[in-house]
């Protein structure tokens, strides 16, 4: 699988640990939006998008299926959020 955009998009509020959002183009055919980038005690991570049930738990719309792909996909991700922030 290869990433071939990564789009960060900064959010400016102070006390909140959401950071950004990034949105992945995955080989010129395939986007997803709305991964979030937040920032913890531990240091930056990201979520899937995700939507609320019903019963009030989150639900991942989009995910990776194995650790390799998580990681293949957090390391694009935080890369370019910190390529963002030091522009």
């Amino acid at each position: 699988m290869k990433i071939s955009d990564v789009r960060i998009r900064l959010v400016n509020k102070e006390d909140n640990k959401l950071k950004a959002v990034a949105s992945i183009t995955i080989e010129n055919c395939f986007v997803v939006h709305d991964i979030k980038i937040i920032e913890s005690n531990d240091g930056a991570f990201i979520a899937m998008p995700s939507r609320k049930t019903n019963d009030g738990e989150y639900k991942d719309i989009a995910h990776p299926l194995n650790t390799e792909t998580r990681e293949l996909l957090k390391q694009a991700i935080l890369t370019a959020y910190y390529d963002e922030l030091n522009k």
